[in-house]
C-alpha cells in the first residue's frame, strides 16, 4: 500500500471526501487542504527509450522507429527534446534498415560483397537484429 501524503504540508493525516472525475479525493486532517493523488503514467522500459534515441540518431524517422519499436512516434519525440539529442548535420543522408534474424545476419555478414563500400551498424532488437547501412564511398561526377 503507498502511503499518502498532503502536497501542501506533507501530513499523512487525512480522510476521503469524495470521488472527482473517477480518482478518490482526500481532505488533509492537519491543513483542511483538499487533494487527488495523481496518476502514475504508464511506464515504458528504459531499453526502448535508449534504442528509439539510437535509431533517430542514426537517422531513422520518428514514424519508421514507431513501425519498428511499437512506441508512439510522439513519445520518441518527447525523449528527443527530454535529453537534448541532436541528429547529426548531414542532411543528405538515408539510412536503410533491414530487421533480421540470427541466421539471416549469419548470411549478411558473411557475404563480402555487401559489405564493401558500405558502413553498417547491427543493434540488437528483441530476438531480432536491425542492420542499418549506408555508403561509405560517395560516387562524384566530375566536370
Amino acid at each position: 500500500m503507498k502511503l499518502i501524503h498532503c502536497p501542501k504540508c506533507k501530513s499523512g493525516e487525512y480522510v476521503k471526501s469524495g470521488v472527482i472525475k473517477g480518482r478518490q479525493r482526500f481532505k488533509c486532517s492537519s491543513c483542511g487542504y483538499h487533494f487527488t493523488v495523481f496518476k502514475e503514467g504508464k511506464n515504458i522500459d528504459p531499453y526502448y527509450v535508449v534504442k528509439s534515441l539510437q535509431l533517430y540518431i542514426e537517422g531513422i524517422s520518428f514514424r519508421e522507429i514507431e513501425r519498428i519499436l511499437g512506441v508512439s512516434h510522439v513519445s520518441v519525440m518527447n525523449w528527443v527534446r527530454q535529453y537534448g539529442i541532436q541528429r547529426p548535420e548531414n542532411l543528405e543522408y538515408h539510412p536503410t534498415y533491414k530487421v533480421l534474424n540470427h541466421a539471416e545476419l549469419k548470411d549478411l555478414m558473411a557475404d563480402r560483397e555487401a559489405l564493401k563500400s558500405a558502413g553498417f551498424m547491427v543493434t540488437e532488437l528483441g530476438d531480432k537484429f536491425m542492420v542499418i547501412r549506408w555508403e561509405r564511398f560517395r560516387k562524384t561526377s566530375v566536370y
